[in-house]
C-alpha cells in the first residue's frame, strides 16, 4: 500500500475527502475544510485517519 504525501486528497470514511497535512508513522492528519459541506458531517477541521483506512485520490 502506498502512503499519502503532504498535499495530497485523500477519501476516507464512506466518501469524506480532505488535504494531508502531516504524514506521521502509522497515520495521516488531514484538513477536511476541502469539502465546501465538511460541517454537514459536524467535524472538526481537522481529523487523523490511519494509513490502513483511506485511498489517495489525487
Amino acid at each position: 500500500m502506498k502512503k499519502a504525501e503532504i498535499g495530497n486528497i485523500i477519501e476516507f470514511r464512506d466518501g469524506l475527502q480532505g488535504i494531508v497535512e502531516k504524514v506521521n508513522e502509522n497515520s495521516v492528519i488531514v484538513d477536511v475544510t476541502y469539502m465546501a459541506n465538511y460541517r454537514d458531517f459536524d467535524l472538526e477541521q481537522k481529523t487523523v485517519v490511519n494509513h490502513k483506512n483511506y485511498k489517495i485520490i489525487k
